[in-house]
């Protein structure tokens, strides 16, 4: 069957079981999809930056995922579930095109599961904990408003399974950043308390904030396919300056990251949080090595 984009061939029967983020042994989700590397574009480097994108998504999802049975009501864990699987998603596509993109063929399982904390190329926001709910939504603000505006722009690139991925992006973390602006205005706008922990949750995030427009060399590489993140401060600045007006909210003083000058997540380098979240994650398959249920 042929398909007008290559996001309705990644998205076709995506009601059958194997679609689901539940266990392991999953079908390839790029099946049927040409992954071929376009002309010019170097393999290695089209992997790396799937990593990049794809561990974002994976770390931040797994953060998220622990604040199941512990969001304030039953409804925000149901939100924050659902935002965590789009980010798992997104991060199953990218980083099984990675394996197609490198020639490896490694797959969404051997990166998940496979790689020590140093060998994740995310960016550090995507990993740090979350002292209350307050910074949780902080920090989402940040990292969705940082991503969509970043897969808005990869909708144009030139490999076309980042643009379609991309696409589809472009619907959830709308719903990402606009779940989060809600909760970031309905606390600093509330009692004295909760203003007092929205601030807080925002001073911790800002030293984080830097490191998400230094463009790596492999983006600098990648002109066309990647995108270039200092481009996209402006747009970002923007929405946060909105959001945070309408809290009644000052935007904290942003730093840099004390200890690791010059290098960031994408260079393997991560804060002590990396560590646990890692062992957490990976500590099942790495009990059971090759298991499927």
């Amino acid at each position: 069957m042929g398909f007008d984009t290559a996001y309705e061939s990644i998205s076709e029967e995506s009601d059958s079981g194997h679609r689901w983020a539940f266990g392991t042994g999953f079908t390839d989700p790029l099946a049927g999809v040409d992954t071929s590397v376009p002309a010019g574009v170097d393999g290695a480097d089209l992997a790396a930056y799937c990593l990049m994108l794809g561990d974002d998504a994976l770390i931040m999802s797994h953060r998220l995922q622990q604040w199941l049975a512990r969001a304030p009501e039953l409804e925000e864990e149901t939100a924050l579930a659902n935002i965590a699987l789009d980010l798992l998603g997104q991060a199953r596509l990218l980083l099984t095109r990675a394996g197609t993109a490198d020639g490896s063929r490694r797959t969404e399982d051997d990166y998940a599961f496979g790689r020590t904390d140093r060998e994740f190329r995310n960016v550090r926001i995507a990993e740090v904990a979350d002292t209350d709910f307050a910074g949780l939504v902080a920090r989402l603000l940040v990292f969705s408003t940082w991503r969509l505006a970043l897969l808005v722009r990869l909708r144009g690139s030139a490999d076309p399974v980042v643009a379609a991925v991309a696409a589809q992006g472009v619907k959830e973390i709308t719903y990402h950043r606009d779940y989060a602006a809600q909760w970031v205005i309905r606390l600093g706008d509330g009692t004295d308390y909760s203003r007092q922990r929205m601030e807080a949750g925002l001073a911790a995030v800002a030293p984080l904030v830097a490191e998400l427009f230094a463009p790596s060399a492999v983006e600098e590489r990648l002109a066309g396919v990647a995108v270039n993140p200092a481009e996209l401060r402006a747009e970002f600045d923007a929405v946060l300056a909105q959001v945070l007006a309408e809290a009644g909210l000052d935007r904290p003083e942003v730093g840099g990251l004390a200890g690791v000058s010059g290098l960031s997540g994408r260079d393997g380098v991560h804060t002590e949080a990396m560590g646990y979240l890692i062992a957490e994650m990976q500590s099942v398959a790495r009990a059971t090595p090759g298991a499927t249920w």
